[in-house]
């Protein structure tokens, strides 16, 4: 027997018609990405993080650097069309390519930024990189310089040259903040106050903080205030805010940096392994092993976890040995 149809609402009744939950339905007929059109979703990729999240330059370009590697790894293959085990062996590739722990747990959370970017697309239903994880924090210890070889370092600049008060004054105020490269090369000169002490420089996540600068990191960017940046500035033609510039007047790249302080280190003698990096890992040993509370330390690095700062509280064999004689009973 036919159901009764039901009466027609009046108007102007207040009737509502429940629905069901609203649900995302994939067109199967959908093309999928393919290789050739991943230069296209790596592009919607940036374009999406860098308007609806706000990430900082430098981050966007890490994502881009390690899209490219995973785009290499690819050699041809569609990336809707991998598993969680393929993944991981793109992961173990980058680990036999000679990457850090820390920089494959990087390429790994990149991947599942990426994969559920293809999931609100619409290539993907359900995101293989969430499967994936990328391993144990790497706790190891980050390598630093003595004071001895620091000092080395930052004496190898000539001073007698345009370029080598500009190198002094770079190395001076990375190993008197402690900044990153990237945070150094983006020092303004209305960031510096020198008669207080003091710059502030923009990290991670575009926090800004307030980091030191020492009597020697202030005299060496003095001497390149006074006799070489206004040299610098005339070749720009244009008005210059950076504090540190290239010798065309331009804002001094990361890059630059990282060469600075390789040159620096080749003058000084000292292994061809040490970069910028190495001297803010400097920076925050020698200040734990001078007995600065680690809550400052960790405020001037700007990092956001107390736990990472806590790798600075190694101390050298020597230091042990001289404790050791000097308070054990039985010395």
């Amino acid at each position: 027997m036919p159901k009764k149809s039901q009466p027609a609402a009046e108007s102007g009744s207040t009737q509502r018609v429940r629905r069901g939950p609203r649900k995302i339905v994939f067109d199967e007929a959908v093309p999928l990405a393919g290789t050739a059109a991943m230069p296209l979703l790596v592009d919607g990729f940036l374009d999406h993080v860098r308007h609806e999240r706000a990430l900082a330059p430098n981050t966007l370009q890490a994502y881009r650097r390690d899209l490219a590697d995973f785009t290499t790894w690819l050699k041809g293959r569609d990336c809707t069309r991998l598993s969680a085990s393929d993944l991981g062996d793109y992961l173990a590739w980058l680990h036999a390519r000679g990457l850090s722990r820390t920089s494959v747990n990087r390429h790994a959370a990149s991947l599942r930024t990426f994969y559920r970017y293809l999931q609100l697309e619409g290539w993907l239903q359900e995101s293989p990189a969430d499967l994936v994880g990328g391993g144990r924090p790497d706790f190891r210890v980050p390598g630093s310089l003595s004071v001895s070889q620091v000092d080395r370092l930052l004496d190898a600049p000539d001073p007698s040259s345009q370029r080598g008060i500009r190198d002094r004054a770079v190395l001076e105020v990375l190993y008197a903040s402690g900044c990153r490269a990237s945070e150094v090369s983006g020092l303004k000169v209305a960031d510096t106050h020198l008669d207080e002490g003091f710059c502030t420089c923009l990290g991670k996540g575009s926090k800004e903080r307030m980091v030191p600068l020492g009597r020697r990191a202030q005299e060496a960017i003095r001497s390149w205030c006074r006799s070489v940046r206004p040299v610098f500035i005339a070749r720009a033609h244009t008005p210059v805010g950076w504090l540190l510039l290239s010798s065309r007047g331009n804002r001094l790249s990361r890059i630059r940096i990282w060469e600075i302080v390789r040159s620096a280190a080749a003058e000084a003698g000292l292994p061809d392994d040490i970069h910028p990096h190495m001297l803010r890992h400097s920076f925050a040993t020698h200040l734990v092993s001078g007995g600065t509370d680690l809550r400052h330390v960790q405020e001037m690095l700007g990092h956001a976890s107390i736990a990472t700062t806590q790798r600075y509280t190694h101390v050298d064999s020597d230091r042990l040995r001289s404790i050791h004689a000097r308070f054990h009973p039985r010395r």
